[in-house]
C-alpha cells in the first residue's frame, strides 16, 4: 500500500492502493493512483484485472497501466474534455492489448475501472468488465458502476438477485472487456461534485466479491485510506478461505484541512 497526500484549495487528498495475489499462483492485477504532473488537485485512479494465462493477464494489465500514464500525461482540463480523455484511455488500452497478444492459449484481456477528479472537485468514472468504482459519502453509497457481466444481465432481466449473483456458477463470465475481438464497452459517468469526506474506490472483483457496499463504506470512512486498504485486503483474504482471486484497489478520500 502506497499513501499519497496533497493540499490543494482548502482540502487534503489522502490516497492509497492495495494489491494482493490472493491464492493464485500469479499476480495479474495492476493498480495506479497518479497525481497529474502539471495540474494540482487532478489525479487518476485505476484498477486493471488481467486475464489470459499466467503471463497473458499480466501483460494486458501492464498495457492498461502504461497506456493510462501516457494518455493522462497528455491531458489538461483546459485542453480536453475529461470524458473524452477517459474514452481514449480505454480505446488505446484495448488496441495495445490486441497488438501484444501472445498465443491463442494466453490471449491477453483485462478489465478496467478508473476514476478521474479535477481541481474543481468534479469527477468522472469509466469502466469495462466487472472491476468497479464506488463513490461513498459519509459511509453511504452514492453510486457504483454496473458490471459488464453475464450475471449482471440476469439481474437486469429480473432472473436473479444481487445476492444470488455472487454465488452463481457463471459469475466470472464477462460480456465485455479490453483485448477481445469486439470493441470494449465504455461506460462513462460524471459524478456529483465531490464533497469533503467523499471517497472514490476502484477495485477488482477479487475484493468486492467478499464485502458489501455497506461494509466498504464503513471501512473507507472510518480509517485513513492506507489503513482502510489494509483492512479491506485482510477481510477479503479471510473470507476467501483459501480460494481467493487476485485483488486490487485504489482509493482517494477528500478530507478537510485541520
Amino acid at each position: 500500500m502506497r499513501p499519497m497526500s496533497s493540499t490543494p484549495q482548502g482540502y487534503r487528498i489522502a490516497a492509497a492502493t492495495g494489491l494482493h495475489k490472493g491464492d493464485r499462483a500469479y499476480q495479474q492485477d495492476q493498480v495506479l493512483v497518479l497525481p497529474h504532473p502539471r495540474v494540482q488537485g487532478c489525479a487518476l485512479g485505476l484498477v486493471a484485472d488481467g486475464m489470459g494465462g499466467k503471463s497473458g493477464g499480466r501483460t494486458a494489465a501492464d498495457q492498461v497501466i502504461m497506456t493510462a500514464k501516457q494518455v493522462f500525461d497528455r491531458f489538461t482540463p483546459a485542453s480536453m474534455d475529461p470524458g473524452e480523455m477517459l474514452r481514449q484511455l480505454v480505446i488505446e488500452s484495448h488496441l495495445m492489448i490486441k497488438l501484444t497478444a501472445i498465443t491463442a492459449d494466453e490471449e491477453p484481456h483485462s478489465t478496467i475501472a478508473a476514476f478521474l477528479f479535477l481541481p474543481d472537485r468534479s469527477a468522472w468514472t469509466v469502466h469495462a468488465g466487472d472491476s468497479r468504482v464506488y463513490h461513498f459519502r459519509g459511509g453511504e453509497l452514492v453510486r457504483r458502476t454496473i458490471d459488464h457481466s453475464y450475471v449482471q444481465r440476469l439481474i437486469d432481466e429480473g432472473k436473479i438477485t444481487e445476492a444470488q449473483a455472487n454465488t452463481h456458477p457463471q459469475s466470472n463470465l464477462l460480456t465485455g472487456c479490453l483485448g477481445t475481438q469486439q470493441d470494449p464497452p465504455i461506460t462513462l459517468t460524471q459524478l456529483d461534485k465531490l464533497e469533503l469526506g467523499d471517497t472514490l474506490l476502484a477495485c477488482s472483483d477479487g475484493l468486492w466479491h467478499y464485502l458489501s457496499p455497506k461494509e466498504l463504506g464503513a471501512i473507507v470512512t472510518a480509517l485513513h485510506p492506507r489503513d482502510a486498504s489494509e483492512m479491506l485486503v485482510s477481510k477479503a483474504r479471510q473470507r476467501a478461505r483459501g480460494m481467493g482471486d487476485n485483488l486490487s484497489l485504489a482509493m482517494v478520500r477528500f478530507d478537510p484541512l485541520t
